[in-house]
């Protein structure tokens, strides 16, 4: 089944460009409210690198979720769609100076730590402006999880965090340093997760975590587990929204929370990922020796996730109904790796029929770049082409 877009109104647009179902969004958001509502003690961020377009960012804000950030022009950017600071956690396992002093001076909730020297440098820079910085400390937990390789976070060899066994050396250290406060731990374990037993896994983990720290009299006020959670890129118009029933519950149920501790989560993909496509024009179909290619406007420079993940994406022609043909959908960017998808059953292309590229609500615009010297496609809400 095809997913359905305003036809008419993409004809009048230039192409390639992005477009945002809020309808999508918006229940997407409800259903994260009402299921992270069943317990008192959760606390949800939206992770702004899955996208920062402001529309999006807006509504996202108007959601009441909190907004996690990894650099200093994601603060900004969730600054501007209204995010209060208090509710700004900003994480990165390289903060550079000016982005730290920029959380300093807004305030921010916290900082997610990933290194003794990173946690030396907020206190020097907070010491300089007489603030003290709210800190949780990023725990690598040595947990893999089931997704690619390249978007897993939470192994012994991944750059990121801090070793479970240096755990106690860098609260210790914390706890001498004048300009900074230990709240929380933080931890990530990867990206587009469907096996719940990954989290029942790091809820293991930091189970074990918090009873070593208990034995020294340490209750931290919060735990931040990140997101991870996965869309259903196969399937995007039957499973719009992802099992959010089920997320939240694994977590409540596996993680022994302390009395007054809150949990913290940032899902990014699961929140944008379904509401957003790519929208594309085929500019030639082109017979090769034994296959057929449909070549579009839109290349890897828009859509990076095929080439970088080999990552599959649901494509559509929706402006054709004539019967099935097999192609090889392919940019026009001078790369071998510019390819969509390959040995596609689509609808019979002709040139100038629209595609739409589904689930790229994230990952898609945020990573857009100006390779070849191509101009960044906008982006559009289904709410402005009424």
């Amino acid at each position: 089944m095809k997913g359905t877009f305003p036809v008419n109104k993409f004809r009048e647009l230039e192409t390639p460009f992005y477009y945002y179902d809020v309808n999508v969004l918006r229940e997407t958001l409800s259903c994260i409210n009402k299921e992270a509502g069943k317990y008192n003690n959760f606390c949800v961020h939206y992770a702004v690198k899955a996208n920062a377009n402001h529309k999006v960012l807006t509504i996202i804000r108007e959601s009441g979720l909190g907004a996690d950030c990894v650099s200093g022009g994601e603060i900004r950017a969730a600054i501007k769609a209204g995010f209060p600071t208090n509710k700004i956690v900003y994480a990165g396992v390289g903060k550079t100076d000016w982005e730290i002093n920029l959380g300093l001076d807004y305030d921010i909730f916290c900082f997610n730590v990933e290194s003794v020297p990173e946690l030396e440098i907020i206190n020097e820079l907070a010491s300089a402006k007489g603030k003290t910085a709210r800190v949780a400390f990023r725990i690598n937990p040595n947990v893999g999880a089931h997704t690619h390789a390249n978007i897993t976070t939470g192994l012994a060899e991944n750059k990121f965090g801090i070793s479970m066994e240096d755990m106690d050396k860098v609260i210790d250290m914390a706890g001498t340093l004048p300009h900074v406060k230990f709240v929380g731990l933080h931890f990530h374990i990867g990206s587009q997760i469907l096996d719940m037993g990954d989290f029942v896994a790091l809820c293991n983990r930091v189970n074990e975590l918090q009873e070593k720290l208990y034995a020294r009299q340490i209750i931290v006020e919060h735990i931040n587990v990140g997101g991870g959670l996965g869309i259903d890129y196969a399937h995007p118009n039957r499973q719009a929204i992802p099992n959010f029933t089920e997320y939240f519950a694994t977590y409540h149920k596996h993680l022994k929370l302390r009395p007054q501790q809150t949990l913290h989560f940032e899902l990014g993909r699961t929140v944008v990922g379904q509401c957003g496509s790519l929208i594309s024009k085929v500019i030639y179909v082109k017979q090769g020796a034994n296959k057929q290619f449909a070549i579009l406007d839109a290349g890897m420079t828009d859509l990076i996730r095929p080439a970088l993940y080999q990552a599959y994406h649901k494509i559509e022609n929706i402006t054709s109904e004539e019967p099935m043909e097999t192609y090889d959908v392919v940019g026009p960017i001078c790369e071998s790796s510019d390819v969509f998808g390959k040995a596609i059953d689509l609808n019979k292309a002709h040139r100038g029929d629209l595609f739409a590229l589904r689930s790229a609500g994230a990952y898609g615009e945020i990573m857009a770049s100006a390779y070849n010297c191509r101009a960044l496609p906008k982006g559009y809400t289904s709410e402005e082409l009424v």
